[in-house]
C-alpha cells in the first residue's frame, strides 16, 4: 500500500474476493475505472480470501469494501453532494486524536457512482 500512497495520484482499493457475488459484479466496474484512469487514479483490486493478510490494518468489515485515498495517501473527504447525489454511505475512521485516518465505502458501486467518486476527487 505504500506504493500507491508515494504514487501521488487518488486511489481506490476495493477489497474483495472473486467468490463472491457483489464484487463480481462490481468487476467491470473496476477493470474499465482502471483502464480508463491509467496515470491518473489508481483503481485497484485486492481478494482478501486469497491474500487473507492484504486487509490488515484497513477497516475492512465486509466485502466488497473500498479504501478511498486522495494523492500522498490522505483520506478521501467525500462531498456532501456526492453522497447525497448519489445515495452513498461513506465511513470515516479517525485516530485518537480525530484526526481523519481512513475513508472507506462498502458494497457494491456502479460505473456511474465510481466515475462521480473519482470525479469528486478531482480526476
Amino acid at each position: 500500500m505504500d506504493a500507491i500512497a508515494e504514487a501521488n495520484v487518488p486511489a481506490i482499493v476495493d477489497f474483495g474476493s472473486d467468490s463472491c457475488i457483489p464484487c463480481k459484479q462490481m468487476a467491470p466496474v473496476l477493470k474499465k475505472s482502471n483502464e480508463e484512469m491509467r496515470g491518473r487514479a489508481i483503481v485497484k483490486f485486492v481478494d482478501v480470501w486469497k491474500y487473507t493478510d492484504a486487509a490488515d490494518g484497513f477497516p475492512v468489515q465486509v466485502i466488497p469494501t473500498q479504501v478511498l485515498m486522495m494523492p500522498g495517501g490522505d483520506p478521501y473527504e467525500p462531498s456532501e453532494e456526492l453522497a447525497a447525489k448519489y445515495g452513498l454511505w461513506f465511513s470515516q475512521y479517525t485516530d485518537n486524536s480525530g484526526n481523519l485516518v481512513f475513508t472507506t465505502h462498502q458494497g457494491a458501486l456502479n460505473q456511474e457512482q465510481m466515475d462521480a467518486i473519482l470525479a469528486d476527487m478531482g480526476v
